[in-house]
């Protein structure tokens, strides 16, 4: 079979793998659609994600939905040929933090195509995948596999709300319109906020905002436009990038949250602490998820609108194509990749 693998920073190549079969409690799923994520094109941009680093080739992808095949010794779970989405985070159910209800921090947890430990997790961008049958989430009747890819980055954005505490009636800042601040915009329209801005540098990206619901967009270098807010109630900070973090704590109002979503580059990053001490600003961090994933299977079966977020599903074996268009925002917000084409 074939599967999407970096083997260090540059290079992607598609590769004939050995076809998985699954062990006791496993599932075996063939692979429609993976999202190809931020994090999919730092590894080949980079060679990492901020502190995680190559070691060795890895599979990449974790955004995974397909069809069951079969099960190994002592698994169950939806029949063989049930459309399903693929939870890509396996918790040791045992720290601290798991123990907590907090699984998404989970101190020992292996998460698809990651390399935050070594041996890497080999991820489920690959024809067939073997998983942790608990792993599996039927997918909703009346959701196609195509819009189905969504669940795992939307489950980020429905995190991240639910971390920022309750936003109904609220006003939201969302900086940084890529796919997963897009989808933070639906997930915050979704919990009932009042009004949403948006901030990015790409005209091409606020488009994808205001598809997404954004009820007003704003480039993030004009600061005489209009549309700025003069203060919002919450700010998600979702570019990854220290100038966005800086716009959430000079515009959120005292009082207010601010929620660390993006991943900032490794090392330090400079913020103004100050106003989190002098305006008494909570600033949280919101990393992966957890329960949500069931969540946002049943928000993206209850709105087709979705679906103006995917600007391409391009075949497995265009992967390098795939991943310049995913890293290219000015002509795409979510890319998937097709492995049954």
């Amino acid at each position: 079979m074939i599967g999407c693998v970096i083997h260090g920073e540059g290079d992607l190549r598609v590769d004939e793998l050995p076809a998985p079969s699954p062990g006791p409690g496993q599932a075996l799923v063939a692979v429609r659609y993976g999202g190809v994520c931020g994090s999919d094109l730092h590894y080949w941009l980079h060679g990492g994600v901020g502190d995680f680093r190559l070691r060795e080739p890895m599979v990449l992808g974790h955004e995974i939905v397909g069809t069951v095949l079969a099960y190994g010794d002592g698994a169950s779970g939806p029949s063989p040929g049930t459309a399903v989405a693929v939870h890509p985070a396996t918790a040791c159910g045992v720290c601290p933090e798991c123990l907590d209800e907090r699984a998404n921090v989970c101190r020992d947890t292996r998460y698809l195509g990651s390399a935050a430990r070594t041996p890497h997790v080999q991820g489920g961008f690959a024809a067939q995948v073997v998983v942790p049958a608990g792993q599996l989430r039927t997918v909703p009747a009346g959701l196609g596999l195509r819009r189905a890819a969504l669940a795992e980055p939307l489950s980020v954005a429905l995190h991240a709300v639910r971390r920022a505490g309750a936003v109904a009636g609220r006003r939201v800042l969302v900086t940084g319109a890529g796919p997963i601040g897009c989808l933070v915009v639906a997930a915050a329209k979704a919990a009932g906020a009042a009004h949403v801005t948006v901030t990015d540098l790409l005209p091409q990206a606020l488009e994808y905002a205001a598809a997404a619901g954004a009820d007003t967009v704003v480039r993030a270098d004009d600061r005489g436009d209009t549309g700025w807010p003069s203060e919002v109630d919450v700010a998600v900070e979702a570019s990854g990038v220290a100038a966005g973090l800086d716009t959430c704590l000079r515009l959120v109002r005292r009082g207010g949250v601010v929620v660390q979503l993006g991943m900032l580059p490794p090392g330090q990053s400079p913020f103004a602490g100050n106003l989190v001490v002098s305006r008494e600003i909570e600033l949280r961090g919101a990393f992966r998820f957890d329960a949500e994933f069931d969540a946002a299977l049943e928000l993206l079966a209850a709105e087709p609108a979705f679906d103006r977020l995917i600007s391409a599903v391009v075949p497995v074996r265009d992967a390098e194509s795939a991943f310049s268009l995913a890293a290219d925002r000015s002509r795409s917000c979510k890319v998937l990749l097709d492995f049954g084409s």
